[in-house]
């Protein structure tokens, strides 16, 4: 079986469960402007980059500049990460089984990268050989953008790197990209698509599960 030549991990509801912080710092935001807030709404949101999501919290009726809001709401989460980083099931078995392997990994997401630094700081030594943050590419997920980015860290090509995804977004964003794409749904269904392996959870999933497709999807 072939080796992928890199993993590459979003963040938020993939490695880390970190939505219901999103929720809850939207929340509080908006409270504190005397506006309601469900976590409908802030399901909507999930693998958005940060100023779309701020976009929409305007238009909601919040009257603050977005990056005031993105900012706002990363400090709310930060704080939370640094009480309890909540790990999703699988995702330090898969990362500490990558490492041994040799195999390395690149954290792609739309968070930025003062909280992104945050979880990688709490994860295992030497976890990941790069990271691309939201605020580090001109146009986010669902562009091809930061896959493309989180490939060309290492040197290698897109297509022969795994990318670990929960959202719609992130999804479309990987697939675009040419990566082998591994859906796993945690708040938000994902539909199957051809090209598209879809995993109920990392829990139970190592190495050789990710060799397998990527050997399947590459023939």
């Amino acid at each position: 079986m072939t080796n992928p030549a890199a993993v590459l991990w979003d963040m938020d509801g993939t490695l880390v469960d970190t939505e219901p912080f999103w929720i809850a710092a939207e929340t509080e935001l908006m409270a504190a402007h005397g506006l309601p807030w469900s976590e409908e709404q802030g399901l909507e949101f999930v693998g958005n980059d940060l100023l779309t999501s701020a976009s929409m919290m305007r238009d909601a009726g919040l009257d603050l500049p977005a990056p005031v809001i993105v900012e706002t709401l990363l400090d709310g989460v930060i704080a939370r990460i640094r009480r309890s980083v909540p790990f999703r099931p699988g995702a330090l078995e898969l990362l500490e089984e990558l490492r041994e392997a040799g195999i390395p990994c690149v954290m792609v997401t739309m968070s930025y990268r003062s909280l992104a630094e945050a979880v990688i700081a709490a994860c295992p030594p030497g976890s990941f050989a790069g990271l691309v943050a939201g605020d580090d590419v001109a146009a986010g997920k669902p562009d091809p953008e930061p896959y493309l980015a989180g490939a060309a860290l290492l040197g290698v090509d897109p297509s022969e790197c795994v990318a670990l995804e929960d959202s719609r977004p992130g999804l479309a964003s990987a697939e675009a990209a040419g990566t082998i794409a591994v859906g796993i749904p945690h708040l938000v269904d994902l539909d199957p698509a051809p090209g598209t392996t879809l995993w109920p959870s990392l829990a139970g999933r190592g190495v050789d599960d990710l060799r397998a497709v990527t050997s399947r999807l590459s023939a």
